[in-house]
């Protein structure tokens, strides 16, 4: 059964919102904007480049918005030296939530302790710190087999998350996966999905499935969206058929 729009709050749905400002071409000016706009809807966080956090730290002070940054990305093969180093940066500028990626070419090797002991050594770091976890599987590279052992990985590590994609592989986040993700990991790891979700009904549609998170740049279009449903019931003749998610 979908989603109820009428059951749902604005909170519910933007507290679901990682902005995503990670593009390559984004200037300071759109990196305000962006922060602006996430401040504006009281998303979850922004998620951003490691230039970028302290930046973006300063124009989200006073909010209830956290401040995320990338580690590893988007391709995830670094040294798992030069991820500890790029997550302690990102901390010290005042980060409070890491996405990383973890080492797709030694997953797809078979070098699955090596895999979990460079997330074991983010997620270290991170929540000494007190910060969350994002582990990046990039499924658009993936068999099903190598995401179910990316799932367990990820939680023998201590991750708090794992996430379909960075936003840049040829596909991103689908519902097989999303499903798979969430029948192999335990209930206390959370889901984020990230690439094509890009519409209120898409939002939804992927919360059924268990995501806590999304990454979206088209925040504005989905929450105003929501307020426009809502809008709707509130003026909708008494027993009219309420508005549901629309899938």
């Amino acid at each position: 059964m979908s989603l109820d729009i009428a059951d749902l709050t604005e909170r519910d749905i933007a507290k679901t919102i990682d902005h995503s400002l990670l593009r390559p071409e984004l200037d300071d000016r759109q990196i305000d904007e962006g922060c602006a706009l996430a401040a504006k809807y009281d998303v979850a966080s922004v998620c951003c480049r490691p230039a970028d956090i302290r930046r973006a730290v300063g124009l989200l002070a006073g909010t209830d918005v956290a401040v995320g940054a990338t580690v590893g990305f988007p391709h995830g093969n670094h040294r798992t030296e030069t991820k500890v180093a790029e997550a302690r940066q990102a901390l010290a500028d005042g980060a409070t939530e890491l996405d990383m990626v973890l080492q797709i070419g030694a997953l797809k090797s078979g070098r699955d302790a090596d895999v979990q002991a460079d997330i074991a050594a983010v997620v270290a770091v991170a929540h000494a710190a007190g910060a969350i976890v994002k582990v990046i599987f990039e499924n658009a590279y993936l068999t099903d087999g190598e995401k179910v052992r990316a799932c367990r990985l990820s939680e023998a590590a201590g991750a708090d998350f794992v996430k379909t994609s960075t936003g840049f592989a040829p596909s991103g986040a689908t519902h097989d996966d999303l499903r798979l993700m969430r029948a192999n990991t335990s209930p206390q790891i959370q889901i984020k999905a990230a690439g094509g979700v890009r519409t209120l009904d898409a939002l939804l549609a992927v919360m059924e499935l268990g995501v806590t998170r999304v990454g979206a740049t088209a925040t504005e279009a989905i929450i105003e969206d929501f307020r426009a449903r809502k809008a709707g019931l509130a003026v909708a003749p008494a027993g009219s058929a309420k508005l549901g998610g629309g899938f």
